[in-house]
């Protein structure tokens, strides 16, 4: 078989990315920790949230690190870090250290692993195939919710709180270490390009255009609206995410909202495939104005989803939605910026990805202790994409031989 060390390097990947899914069953977990351990609605978010920001900041350096000391390394580190952070979750009942353990270890572990799966994985590759291998490897964290939440579901059901985090950081710990051991280096023959991408379904880099650095990038307008805009919008989806279950419960009286985790895993999946089908053929910034304003619309409406149908219709939509951001960002990002410094560039970028992980989960659990229901938190949510809509019409599009962003 031709590549057949690519191949086992792009399954091991995957796998990994399997396993760091395991941040999208934390409205399970949230679940339990409010009805098992008496925990407000705002503590048990509060992990979550951490964790989310915690793997945003780490992916700025991880990407560097793997590239200097290898994937191998880098991606066990993470390993040890995710297991061990879940492993010593289980062991407390107090919610800030949980923020220590899950939140810190745990978003530390998933950055440090998920900047060394895709990089690992297209080194083996010629560039033409980057896309395909890139699209295999992240798909893995959208669908890993599909087996990890009826498994958590199922744990909790019979063990509680404390033992499911114990096995699941067990399960984390051995399987990350194993997988990370198959990330073997490739030879110097292979685009360096294509090795050095971190980020999901890069666009190529047009002809002619500027590379722009860091720091140059960081004195831009184009920056600061791009980061704007995928923190407004990341936070409906992290929102859902991390409250699904409650919601359920909440609003549809339904104990079964680990279902609709899969369901949500599932579309988002599918987002990230659909968003850069779209993308390719709209551009970009159409494709962010038709996912921004679906989903305003669908927060607008989510409160008045009241039966498990509804529910699933509308989290269909949020991870639709949700999955082809991470699509047409790294593009945007690659168009504005050039490819050739991409990976540092979006991993700041990407940075706000991680505030939306604070805007949206924190902001919706305050709203359900302070009102008993998650109604404004949907409104906010849907003026926030608004927000989000309106500065599409302010970021430029890059044009043969001018600067896209120098104003």
């Amino acid at each position: 078989m031709r590549n057949f060390k690519g191949w086992i390097v792009t399954s091991a990947a995957t796998g990994i990315n399997l396993i760091l899914g395991v941040l999208y069953i934390w409205s399970i977990m949230s679940k339990a920790l409010v009805s098992e351990l008496g925990w407000t609605s705002t503590e048990a978010s509060l992990p979550y949230t951490v964790c989310t920001v915690a793997f945003a900041i780490v992916m700025v350096f991880a990407g560097k690190l793997q590239d200097e000391k290898g994937a191998r390394l880098i991606s066990s580190f993470g390993g040890i870090l995710l297991g061990g952070g879940l492993l010593l979750s289980g062991l407390t009942r107090d919610p800030l250290i949980m923020v220590l353990t899950f939140g810190i270890l745990g978003g530390a572990g998933i950055g440090f692993c998920y900047a060394a799966t895709t990089p690992s994985a297209v080194k083996w590759f010629p560039p033409e195939k980057k896309g395909l291998i890139s699209g295999i490897v992240v798909s893995g964290v959208g669908f890993a919710a599909v087996y990890i939440s009826p498994l958590t579901n199922s744990l909790l059901e019979s063990y509680g709180i404390s033992k499911a985090f114990l096995y699941l950081g067990i399960g984390a710990f051995v399987i990350l270490i194993a997988f990370s051991q198959l990330l073997f280096d490739a030879p110097g023959g292979y685009s360096k390009k294509a090795a050095s991408a971190a980020n999901e379904n890069q666009a190529p880099k047009p002809e002619g255009k500027k590379e722009y650095g860091w720091k140059e990038m960081l004195k831009t307008n184009g920056f600061y609206k791009l980061w704007i805009m995928y923190a407004f919008t990341s936070s409906a989806g992290l929102m859902i995410i991390g409250h699904i279950a409650s919601i359920a419960k909440n609003q549809a009286q339904w104990e079964n909202g680990y279902l609709l985790v899969v369901l949500l895993a599932i579309f988002n999946t599918l987002g990230r495939i659909v968003g850069g089908f779209v993308s390719d053929r709209l551009g970009h910034t159409n494709t962010m104005r038709i996912v921004f304003l679906l989903q305003a619309v669908n927060m607008a409406f989510f409160s008045q989803y009241s039966s498990s149908g509804t529910l699933a219709i509308g989290v269909a939509i949020v991870g639709l939605c949700y999955g082809a951001l991470f699509s047409v960002f790294p593009a945007a990002t690659a168009e504005l910026y050039g490819i050739k410094n991409l990976g540092v560039n979006y991993g700041l970028v990407f940075t706000a990805w991680g505030f939306g992980g604070v805007i949206g989960p924190l902001l919706a659990a305050r709203i359900l202790d302070s009102t008993g229901s998650y109604n404004a938190s949907y409104i906010v949510s849907a003026v926030l994409l608004i927000i989000a809509g309106a500065i599409t019409f302010m970021l430029k599009t890059y044009k043969q031989g001018k600067s896209a962003i120098s104003a």
